[in-house]
């Protein structure tokens, strides 16, 4: 059964800003009032901070919402030559984004990429007072499924990256249950995905940022490593997960749930990897609750209450 989420009155986006790095340039949107608590949340390869509109639309009124587009693929400014795009380089970027802007206390929120679990993993969370998981990569799942295959398949071979470009603007490609088509339950608009791919289909050196990334992946023991190291980290985690998840094991919920001393888990059905495309309210409703104003967006589907391994100290349990 399909749950039907009401959309909220179509908007204005905000302005875009761009934040000046050391390796290079980072665009983001801001949104919301500036005292209002900072939400930054990230997105996956070939995407950008569009991904979020649905949660941000939701969440605007009472948090400050950042959506920068990281040097996956999407981005439109490319960085320098020089610049670190490993998974853990573009973990560091989101660490010096948070320090550039001045940020503190920030709920930081992950879909599809995980490589900001490098951060809690190194403990370089300073500026970081709480963490959500949203469906995302993690302990060796990278690249995840067919999808993440295809891209790093592609990354290898020459032109790769720019015959896949191609490829982009077709819709079969685009809808494909190997590919794109399995990151979501509803079909992802094309003004949306236009968006995302067209930078890869215009500048040579964005897919030259995106094979730097494609190709880092380090070892399985590294990853491994990385995950275990979270152990450690004693502020508070939400995992909100798929439960129909294609390309993110469902059974990685529970696992990465159980690495936190302070986690609570939330399973979703009747959507994928891309929640915030999927259950934009349902999702924005938890991190709400999470980021401990008292404000619920809307009381969570019954089926969707989830099931927690750990209270969240911060929050009374459900």
């Amino acid at each position: 059964m399909s749950t039907s989420e009401p959309s909220p009155p179509p908007i204005s986006r905000a302005p875009i800003h761009t934040s000046v790095l050391r390796s290079g340039s980072i665009r983001y949107r801001v949104e919301g009032p500036e005292d209002a608590p900072p939400v930054v949340l990230l997105h996956g390869p070939l995407m950008n901070g569009t991904v979020w509109d649905g949660v941000v639309d939701r969440l605007r009124d009472r948090h400050r919402c950042f959506t920068p587009t990281l040097p996956l693929g999407g981005h439109d400014v490319p960085m320098d030559a020089d610049a670190d795009l490993s998974i853990r380089g573009v973990a560091l970027l989101v660490e010096e984004f948070l320090a550039e802007r001045g940020l503190s206390d920030v709920t930081l929120v992950l879909n599809d990429w995980g490589g900001a679990q490098v951060l809690v993993s190194e403990r370089r969370t300073e500026r970081v007072g709480r963490v959500v998981l949203t469906s995302c990569e993690a302990f060796d799942n990278y690249p995840p499924g067919k999808a993440g295959r295809t891209l790093r398949d592609a990354a290898r071979v020459p032109g790769g990256l720019w015959l896949l470009s191609r490829l982009s603007g077709m819709r079969a490609f685009r809808r494909a249950p190997n590919g794109w088509g399995a990151m979501s339950r509803r079909p992802i608009p094309d003004a949306t995905m236009d968006a995302w791919f067209a930078p890869m289909r215009a500048h040579r050196l964005v897919r030259r940022d995106l094979r730097k990334y494609l190709l880092s992946v380090p070892s399985r023991e590294t990853l491994l490593a990385w995950s275990e190291a979270m152990r450690g980290y004693a502020d508070p985690v939400l995992i909100v997960w798929a439960a129909e998840d294609e390309l993110m094991p469902p059974e990685h919920g529970p696992r990465l749930a159980g690495l936190f001393p302070d986690a609570r888990l939330v399973e979703l059905d009747d959507c994928r990897t891309l929640i915030p495309i999927d259950r934009p309210e349902a999702l924005a409703a938890e991190i709400a609750r999470f980021v401990g104003n008292g404000t619920v967006v809307q009381p969570l589907y019954p089926r969707d209450r989830g099931r927690e391994d750990r209270p969240d100290r911060r929050t009374p349990s459900r």
